[in-house]
């Protein structure tokens, strides 16, 4: 299957599972921090939902004895464009069978990256208009600005921890049509970080090596926010609220994102990112490589890489934390 054949076949990223081990300092962080308002509930999961994203939720927060990551969906471009997608995972033996699908969602097929990273494909969603205490004053947009102190706009992409990051990537770009924007290759040869996106937007899904050896871990969720200010002022937010600030906030070089990292209650790693207006429209792009001399140099602006973020990780593994 040539990466031609199935380019935007995936949409975009739609949800990730998110699981912790302190359900409600989790929940009061992404709600009353964040803003994501809750829509629905069941068993031991609640499902958020961005003010700007459409679907039913972009975040479902799940109790659980570790924190990490549960699965992560992606919505398909059409309904033949997910039979495509299903019969390419198949082929390549990653597939693991249909499923009833989460609250708005419709039937979903199940499968796990090389690494074991569980997650879904879907179609068919639940689009309904917001409860009027949450309509927005414009209608080109999902839900009114809900104006909390740290708030965001919308689930922005996912970096997985790997045991190895090319074997990933090829999956993505071969299996599901994904298109690698920009990686770092170490003075061995090997990939040590694979950024990759849908969309034209410069990466949805990131690979990154995972230095203990692990697999199936997470490094971090992503939400975009409107500005950079909304950055800073999310970095005083945190200060004021105790929540754990790993590293931010700057600018990356990779991919120009303006960052900043903080610990979510339960332990998981958030980035809060704003790329401005870089996307990728050339359809033949080159990637583009950094060696591991330019990612020695540090972050865009000189400030170095701090050694929590390539050993943090969920679940955590003991003695890395």
């Amino acid at each position: 299957m040539s990466t031609d054949d199935a380019r935007f076949d995936i949409a975009h990223l739609g949800y990730v599972e998110l699981f912790t081990p302190t359900f409600d300092e989790s929940k009061w962080f992404f709600t009353e921090l964040l803003g994501l308002r809750e829509v629905a509930a069941d068993g031991g999961s609640v499902y958020l939902r961005s003010w700007d994203d459409y679907q039913h939720h972009s975040l479902k927060l799940t109790a659980h004895d570790t924190s990490g990551i549960g699965r992560l969906g992606y919505r398909t471009s059409s309904a033949a464009a997910l039979e495509r997608r299903v019969a390419a995972i198949e082929a390549a033996g990653r597939g693991l069978g249909w499923r009833d699908g989460d609250p708005g969602i419709g039937k979903t097929y199940t499968f796990a990256d090389p690494d074991g990273h569980p997650m879904d494909l879907y179609w068919e969603v639940e689009k309904t208009a917001p409860p009027a205490e949450f309509a927005p004053a414009l209608k080109n947009q999902a839900e009114r600005y809900p104006g909390a102190p740290a708030t965001v706009r919308r689930l922005d992409h996912v970096n997985f921890l790997a045991a190895d990051v090319e074997t990933n990537g090829t999956f993505v770009r071969d299996v599901l049509g994904g298109r690698p924007t920009e990686q770092i290759r170490l003075n061995t040869g090997k990939i040590a970080g694979q950024w990759l996106t849908f969309t034209n937007k410069s990466y949805d899904v990131v690979y990154t090596e995972d230095w203990t050896g692990s697999n199936g871990r997470l490094h971090h969720i992503a939400f975009a926010t409107d500005t950079r200010e909304d950055i800073l002022r999310a970095a005083d937010v945190f200060l004021e609220n105790g929540v754990h600030i790993e590293t931010g906030p700057h600018k990356h070089a990779i991919q120009q994102t303006f960052f900043l990292y903080v610990y979510e209650p339960g332990g998981n790693r958030i980035e809060f990112c704003n790329p401005g207006a870089r996307l990728i429209l050339d359809p033949d792009w080159d990637v583009i490589e950094w060696t591991e001399a330019e990612r020695s140099k540090g972050q865009a602006w000189g400030m170095k890489t701090i050694e929590t973020f390539h050993i943090h990780g969920t679940p955590p593994v003991p003695g890395t934390h």
